[in-house]
């Protein structure tokens, strides 16, 4: 390994050359407290920045093994030192001057949600940090003076004040291990006690803005109604009093901008732990819980919907239907039986954003319009079957609908952001009207053993020259948090509610293009192809999925749910 000042010397020597000189400073110089990684150098000043990373070893670093031994402290800590990195960084980024992106340093912009990240990524042998810098020219002319300061002056004190425990305010940094372990216990309890989701009293629902998820000021604290109360005793905080959702049917109801879509939009999130402050740290959901929606245009594949959809008029057959511009109510029938496949153990469905020929058939359509006559079963009538014969809750936000009061088993009011347990007193209102007409077919489960294609693993592209085409690997091009291209297909994950991160997104293509460089002839089912993939995930972490010497800095973790719904879209 060369030494910092193989490096420093390096830089001198290709000062003002032409930019690609840049090139022969790639590699691992020791700089005494940490090793810096030059793993790939741009090729201009206006193209993508340069990729590095610093390792500090653990006898170095300090930090209590304690704070990195389980998964989820690991992924808290992690998460602590991207940020505080990314405060440091801050002071310095453009502070190197030059064209283009010459000066930038960057590392991951983490939100409210605790994400696994490729940015920091703690081993058994130390901390490895990655993160970007734009190495600085004069139109396209090396100015190594510049990146000079930034690796010797700047990068240092970064390190020093984020990677060094005994830098580090030791107060902070437990209070986010005990959150973190805290949060653990939550979930793990509410297995223990069948409940699907715990909402935390004084916990604050409501968001800044619509472009904002930071906590509103001065928003109402939740309280749980006292039937549905439940204390639980957390190994640091101790006591915490909430509402405990329980396993079945769960209806929130309320007039309009009383909080009901917040309440579902909260829980919907509550699938990850969210950093101090947040206000919904203490909301913990089901961690397979998925958002549902209708998706008009949506592309099908292979699907088994005849729990929903049966007896088309064209004869199209329902058991392995596909359809590349899906309608509301077959795309919301997709969705959930893709999400029976994923592992689902909990739904979250708005009746603002589904199909209403799907969600119900009032009994006038029924008697004028026949059973034989009309091919959607709606989900009314199939609520009680996903969870008495799938385990399989459901918590749906109504606010016109008055037939799911017959069948649900718990029944909150959101009034002025407020919860009421309405459960009895709707129970005897709706005694005294007759229920609505039930009759749908026998419950079945669906066919899972579904095809895909993942043959195409290169694409062509002109040679420099023009005389031909040449083989490359299949290029990923990310279009924010909604939607990525991978060779010449593109893919939309705008209805993707529970995506969080554009890093998300990106593992996403990463992970699409993986299975198909790997798994193209093998398997070639998709639950064999994901679950295969999640092994990977969970035994070698995100880097599993990348070249082992070219990991990039922008990758977070998705869930299996979110796996699946890209899979099943392409």
């Amino acid at each position: 390994m060369k030494s910092s000042e193989d490096l420093r010397n390096n830089l001198r020597a290709i000062n003002r050359k032409s930019y690609p000189a840049y090139k022969s400073i790639s590699g691992s110089y020791n700089f005494e407290k940490y090793v810096l990684n030059i793993e790939h150098v741009q090729g201009d000043p206006f193209a993508a920045p340069s990729r590095l990373s610093v390792n500090v070893s653990h006898k170095i670093a300090k930090f209590p093994e304690e704070y990195y031994a389980v998964k989820w402290n690991k992924t808290a800590l992690e998460d602590y030192l991207i940020r505080r990195f990314r405060k440091q960084v801050d002071k310095f980024s453009f502070q190197a001057k030059g064209s283009g992106k010459s000066g930038i340093i960057s590392v991951s912009r983490c939100g409210q949600e605790i994400l696994e990240r490729t940015a920091c990524e703690i081993t058994t042998e130390g901390i490895i940090l990655r993160f970007e810098v734009g190495f600085p020219a004069n139109g396209r002319t090396i100015n190594s003076s510049e990146l000079e300061k930034i690796l010797f002056d700047f990068i240092p004190v970064c390190v020093e004040q984020s990677l060094y425990y005994d830098k580090t305010p030791k107060q902070e940094i437990e209070n986010v291990i005990f959150l973190a372990e805290d949060q653990q216990y939550i979930r793990e309890e509410i297995k223990k006690q069948d409940i699907v989701a715990f909402i935390a009293d004084g916990a604050i629902l409501p968001r800044e803005s619509g472009v904002s998820d930071k906590p509103l000021i001065d928003g109402i604290p939740f309280k749980s109604p006292e039937k549905m109360a439940i204390i639980l005793e957390l190994p640091h905080k101790g006591s915490l009093r909430g509402m405990g959702i329980k396993k079945g049917i769960t209806l929130i109801v309320g007039g309009g901008y009383h909080g009901k879509s917040t309440l579902l939009k909260a829980l919907e999130r509550g699938v990850y732990n969210h950093i101090a402050g947040d206000g919904r740290e203490y909301v913990i959901t089901d961690e397979t819980a998925l958002k549902l929606r209708a998706e008009d245009g949506r592309k099908i594949t292979n699907t088994d919907i005849s729990l929903f959809i049966n007896h088309l008029p064209n004869g199209k057959d329902t058991k392995c239907f596909s359809t590349l511009d899906a309608s509301g109510s077959t795309s919301q029938a997709a969705n959930i039986v893709e999400g029976i496949e994923s592992g689902s153990r909990l739904l979250l469905i708005d009746e603002d954003t589904s199909a209403t020929n799907f969600m119900v058939r009032d009994e006038l359509m029924q008697r004028i319009v026949a059973r034989e006559k009309e091919p959607i079963t709606p989900f009314l009538e199939r609520a009680k079957d996903l969870y008495e014969h799938a385990g399989i809750s459901t918590i749906l936000v109504v606010g016109s609908c008055g037939s799911y009061f017959y069948i649900a088993d718990k029944i909150v009011q959101m009034d002025s952001y407020q919860a009421i347990d309405i459960t009895d007193e709707t129970k005897k209102v709706i005694d005294k009207y007759p229920s609505p007409i039930v009759s749908a077919p026998d419950f079945h489960f669906p066919d899972t053993k579904r095809k895909i294609d993942l043959s195409g693993t290169s694409q062509k592209r002109k040679n420099y020259r023009g005389n031909g085409y040449v083989e490359e690997r299949l290029k990923i091009k990310r279009m924010g948090k909604t939607a990525f291209s991978i060779g010449k297909e593109n893919l939309d994950l705008r209805y993707l509610e529970q995506l969080v991160d554009e890093e998300q997104t990106q593992t996403l293509a990463y992970l699409l293009r993986y299975a198909k460089e790997n798994y193209g002839e093998s398997k070639n089912d998709i639950v064999s192809v994901v679950k295969a993939l999640e092994n990977i995930l969970k035994t070698k972490g995100l880097a599993g999925i990348c070249d082992k010497s070219n990991v990039p800095s922008g990758l977070a973790m998705p869930r299996v749910q979110e796996i699946f719904a890209c899979f099943n879209r392409y």
